[in-house]
């Protein structure tokens, strides 16, 4: 049984290094890339990132760069440290609740960005698609921040009652993550096709974004589904 237990871990092998960590340092790297593309993006080809200026395509930029780095980028980090972080339990709980109330504070930011920005440009709120993954998104992402933090980090919670619920945790944390990465993809399809782009720098930087946000979101799974490296 050990000697099974033993392949089973060495399958999740590569040349003596776990799977898993591989997995994390790309998902790091995606970070990186994600958030440098974004900000060649939006500084570069877009005019900038601003809250009181007169032009409104700066407050506008706000929206995909709160929702992008501050939203999915970091909740994705937040999955990771919980399962690769080399640290007791409870360390790795606060560094995962503080990174999720990063997010959350990220997202709150980026639909008050949008949502003055159709004010502000007279323009009529939660027509699309995009918008309506994106509210629900965000609605769910608050709820099971709230409910994961009375069940798993106020004192007086049962641990017998924090057992239970775990696995459905993971389950609803991962999938508003997903819906998170297709909140995503959809609002940058909906720009590229509002900016008419077709073929050029700036239509390249949106699609290779997209795609590695794709790529991210895979990589968070897969760290969530395989073995732990420091097990």
């Amino acid at each position: 049984m050990e000697k099974a237990n033993n392949r089973s871990r060495a399958s999740y092998r590569t040349a003596g290094v776990p799977v898993s960590s591989l997995l994390t340092f790309f998902a790091h790297l995606l970070f990186i890339a994600i958030t440098t593309l974004l900000l060649v993006w939006l500084l570069h080809f877009r005019e900038g990132l601003s809250f009181t200026s007169t032009n409104k395509m700066k407050l506008f930029n706000l929206h995909p760069f709160f929702m992008v780095i501050g939203f999915v980028l970091v909740s994705g980090e937040a999955i990771m440290t919980f399962t690769t972080i080399p640290a007791r339990r409870r360390t790795r709980k606060y560094f995962h609740m503080f990174l999720h109330l990063i997010g959350l504070g990220s997202s709150i930011v980026g639909l008050f960005a949008i949502f003055k920005f159709q004010h502000d440009t007279a323009k009529v709120d939660l027509l699309t698609l995009h918008s309506w993954i994106g509210i629900s998104t965000v609605s769910f992402y608050a709820l099971l921040y709230f409910v994961s933090f009375l069940v798993f980090f106020f004192p007086g919670a049962q641990n017998w009652r924090r057992a239970r619920l775990a696995p459905w945790h993971v389950l609803y944390g991962i999938t508003i993550f997903f819906m998170a990465i297709v909140s995503i993809e959809t609002g940058l399809i909906e720009k590229f096709m509002a900016l008419g782009l077709q073929k050029g720098q700036e239509a390249l930087i949106i699609n290779f974004t997209g795609l590695l946000v794709l790529l991210f979101g895979i990589s968070i799974g897969l760290v969530v589904l395989l073995p732990v490296s420091y097990y």
